[in-house]
């Protein structure tokens, strides 16, 4: 008979095991009441950290559009105050180049009253008297030279004036990129957010860079540089205003010593400016015509191209014709047709070969035409010119100083006599 076999090893009571469950389920209690304890620990400070992290970033982000909305106004006036100046430089520019203008009239003016004292230095014997001509001649130089001093001295104040001016531009320029430039910065700040592909981790981020400035410097700074371009062009605005008045005064002073004008060759210059209208409107139909004979031969070259190609045509018929077997090589009506065509094709020809010789020599002859016209034209304008010279030394008295267009040269800075074709006759 089988026996009932026994595992070896320890056992347990029931009370032991009882106890055994009930430690473990205090213990998962426990831990329960633990884990619990533990998330609603990380859930408030889930919530308080995303909360102080939204409100952080929020404060930040107003922060940044209230610093973008002050350094915006600031460009916005420094723009404006740029354009002012802008504007203020070129308008004393034009001031300044009045005023050199004016002051090469006076040259002009000096340069007469000189000549004409040199003139009256060659009287002889009882002549070279001490009259009331020589004496207004004498006060003109003195005048003029007095003129010319007070307008010299303007346009040096104006080129300082520039100077400072262009100084205060550089500034207002500097100022005004690097706050374009702090604006794309702070927008591109403004744009960053926990997607953004470009953030990462920056080494010390917090430190304060080499040459940080206060707030209140900055602002300081802004307005200083405002506040001297404005400054400046008060100035100029003034120094314009007493420019202009020592233009007109000089201009006035100068009225009472002007003469008359030469009256001698103005009939001359009439007359030749009479004969240059003519001689341009026939050189203005010579050249129509030239262009209409030039039509007229190459309308006669594609008809004598277009009858020599007709003439082909009848040559090589009548040439294919004679290919005609025995008795069909008789002379039809055709052959007769054929020949009187080639007859009448190189008479026709020859006509217009004719004509196209004689329109050729007619355009010929219009060329030689319209250079006698233009050499012509030369000479007169030549002399027209000479006559207009000999003016000048007298009709440069009579044209008002703000008519004056003198020319610079742009090498020497130098400005040459305005020339006869920039004056009016009086």
């Amino acid at each position: 008979m089988a026996s009932l076999s026994v595992k070896p090893g320890q056992r347990f009571t029931l009370p032991d095991w009882q106890n055994n469950s009930l430690l473990i389920s205090s213990d998962a209690e426990q831990q329960r009441y633990n884990s619990h304890h533990i998330r609603q620990e990380g859930q408030a400070l889930r919530n308080e950290t995303s909360n102080q992290a939204r409100w952080d970033e929020h404060n930040s982000r107003t922060r940044l559009k209230d610093r973008i909305t002050t350094v915006d106004r600031w460009r916005e006036i420094l723009a404006r105050c740029l354009t002012d100046i802008d504007l203020e430089i070129d308008a004393l520019t034009k001031v300044k180049e009045a005023a050199e203008n004016a002051l090469q009239a006076k040259n002009l003016c000096l340069d007469v009253a000189i000549e004409c004292l040199t003139f009256r230095e060659s009287r002889r014997d009882i002549d070279v008297v001490r009259d009331p001509v020589e004496e207004e001649l004498l006060r003109e130089v003195k005048v003029i030279e007095k003129t010319k001093k007070e307008l010299q001295q303007k346009v040096e104040d104006a080129f300082k004036q520039l100077c400072l001016l262009k100084e205060a531009r550089q500034q207002l320029i500097c100022d005004h990129r690097h706050k374009v430039e702090t604006l794309e910065l702070d927008q591109q700040c403004m744009a960053f957010n926990p997607t953004s592909g470009n953030i990462s981790f920056k080494v010390n981020p917090t430190r304060i860079p080499e040459g940080t400035t206060a707030l209140c410097e900055w602002e300081l700074k802004s307005r200083c540089n405002k506040e001297h371009a404005e400054a400046e062009m008060r100035a100029s605005v003034d120094l314009r205003g007493a420019i202009t008045l020592t233009i007109a005064q000089t201009n006035n002073e100068l009225d009472a010593q002007r003469i008359a004008t030469e009256f001698a060759l103005r009939k001359r210059i009439r007359d030749m400016e009479g004969a240059l209208s003519e001689l341009r409107w026939q050189e203005q139909n010579t050249l129509e015509e030239i262009a209409e004979m030039e039509e007229e031969i190459r309308q006669l070259e594609e008809d004598i191209q277009k009858r020599t190609l007709d003439l082909k045509v009848a040559h090589t018929r009548l040439e294919t014709r004679t290919y005609r077997p025995h008795i069909e090589l008789c002379r039809d009506q055709a052959q007769y047709g054929l020949t009187d065509e080639v007859q009448q094709l190189e008479g026709t020809i020859r006509a217009l070969q004719q004509k196209r010789t004689e329109s050729q020599d007619a355009l010929d002859a219009l060329y030689r035409q319209l250079h006698r016209i233009q050499t012509d034209i030369g000479y007169k304008t030549n002399s027209l010119q000479l006559d207009n010279k000999c003016m000048d030394t007298r009709r440069k008295l009579v044209v008002p100083v703000e008519k004056f267009e003198p020319e610079v040269d742009a090498v020497n800075r130098t400005r040459n006599l305005p020339r006869s074709s920039q004056l009016e006759l009086a």
